[in-house]
């Protein structure tokens, strides 16, 4: 059966309509044309590594502001043959289930940003999030609290983004402010002139928005703790979180916004011959890290295997699916290789959760996995579609 084709099973019992009732994508990836209609209850995408599967999710991933869940560039992301210098013009659009269109994609070859379109008119990315709020997890977060700070950091604020949206313009003015700082000092390392004045200014927005960004982190993690401790007795195991970052200390220790402001800007000042010498921003909240206990071992979790750290990082994620769902935009979970590293009894508790947040919260659920063995606890609850060549196959 072709993907024009795609029918959904008749359910096992009753489940929640879809909130994305078509996908349709572009030259994007691997797929020529491809077109998917999930129906009601999760998604189940199989097939063997490189059949596309990923690209389905990532599809989905940029129905949000941001660069998806590959972290990739708009020009990445157009099908390429051989001989083509750059990538085709691609479209990712979906229909919801009150009819409203939305899409994103780049209008010309190898275009470097990509632009979004709500029912036909162009608009901000930002207004993706008044429809729906994505929440990830793929293979590269199976070890999430033992690998690098910086992708702990970046997984934390898009967890915060996904309920705070003004967090993400936050972090973009910040980022932009401290590359530019950088560069002054570097300038002024090599022999250079750096314009105090200038630098000031950069330092005082680099502060205004350091204080937003640790008022908005501290939040969001107090409301997800309290998701995870609400979440008391599930097979999965629970996580004490916290923020290792001064301006995120004071801020939850009660200090004013612009008493933690002054504070971040005298940083700034006092680390400038630092920073400059060292060729990087060594103060500052982008230095701030994530850190876990795992509650039931009293241990942290960088020491848990594979395995636990994933079981981990699936409670921390369906716990925000929880706190998410009473906002107006729905959530929608996406697993990438959603079996790997657990054992039977957690994958059919992950199933089950998925399957009850659907018809309690009205999540929808796109998941990959190389054998549909795997999935053998959602037959009959969910819709298996096979990935192979750049086509999809309805089972």
């Amino acid at each position: 059966m072709g993907a024009d084709a795609l029918e959904p099973p008749a359910p096992h019992q009753p489940l929640v309509e879809p909130l994305i009732t078509t996908l349709t994508l572009t030259d994007f990836r691997s797929y020529g044309t491809a077109r998917l209609e999930p129906g009601a209850g999760p998604v189940v995408l199989h097939g063997p590594n490189g059949a596309g599967k990923t690209n389905l999710l990532e599809a989905l991933s940029l129905l949000t502001p941001g660069k998806g869940l590959r972290g990739a560039t708009a020009a990445e992301m157009g099908r390429r043959e051989p001989g083509e210098a750059s990538g085709r013009p691609w479209a990712v659009a979906v229909e919801l289930d009150d009819d409203t269109r939305l899409g994103t994609g780049v209008p010309g070859a190898g275009a470097a940003r990509r632009i979004v379109r709500i029912n036909g008119e162009t608009a901000q990315p930002g207004r993706l999030l008044e429809y729906l709020r994505p929440v990830w997890a793929t293979p590269e977060q199976d070890r999430l609290f033992s690998d690098a700070r910086a992708d702990r950091l970046r997984f934390f604020d898009r967890l915060v983004f996904a309920a705070v949206p003004d967090h993400a313009a936050a972090v973009a003015a910040y980022d932009k402010a401290l590359r530019e700082r950088l560069r002054l000092l570097l300038q002024a390392a090599e022999g250079g002139e750096a314009d105090p004045l200038w630098l000031d200014a950069l330092e005082a927005r680099l502060a205004e928005a350091g204080a937003r960004m640790a008022g908005a982190r501290v939040a969001a993690l107090s409301a997800l703790q309290d998701a995870i401790d609400a979440r008391a007795g599930r097979p999965f195991p629970q996580a004490d979180l916290g923020l290792a970052g001064e301006a995120e200390r004071r801020t939850g220790a009660g200090e004013a916004t612009e008493a933690v402001e002054c504070f971040l800007r005298e940083g700034f000042r006092t680390a400038r011959t630092r920073d400059g010498a060292a060729g990087r921003s060594l103060f500052g909240p982008h230095r701030t890290d994530l850190t876990a206990l795992h509650r039931e071992k009293n241990r942290p979790a960088a020491e848990g295997s594979s395995g636990e750290q994933k079981a981990l990082v699936l409670n921390l994620i369906l716990a925000q699916i929880t706190r998410l769902a009473d906002q107006t935009a729905r959530p929608l979970l996406l697993l990438d290789e959603a079996p790997a590293h657990l054992d039977a009894d957690r994958r059919a508790a992950l199933f089950d959760e998925i399957e009850a947040l659907g018809r309690e919260r009205g999540l929808q659920a796109f998941m990959t996995g190389t054998e549909r063995v795997l999935f053998e606890g959602l037959e009959g609850r969910a819709r298996f579609v096979r990935v192979a060549g750049g086509c999809l196959v309805a089972e």
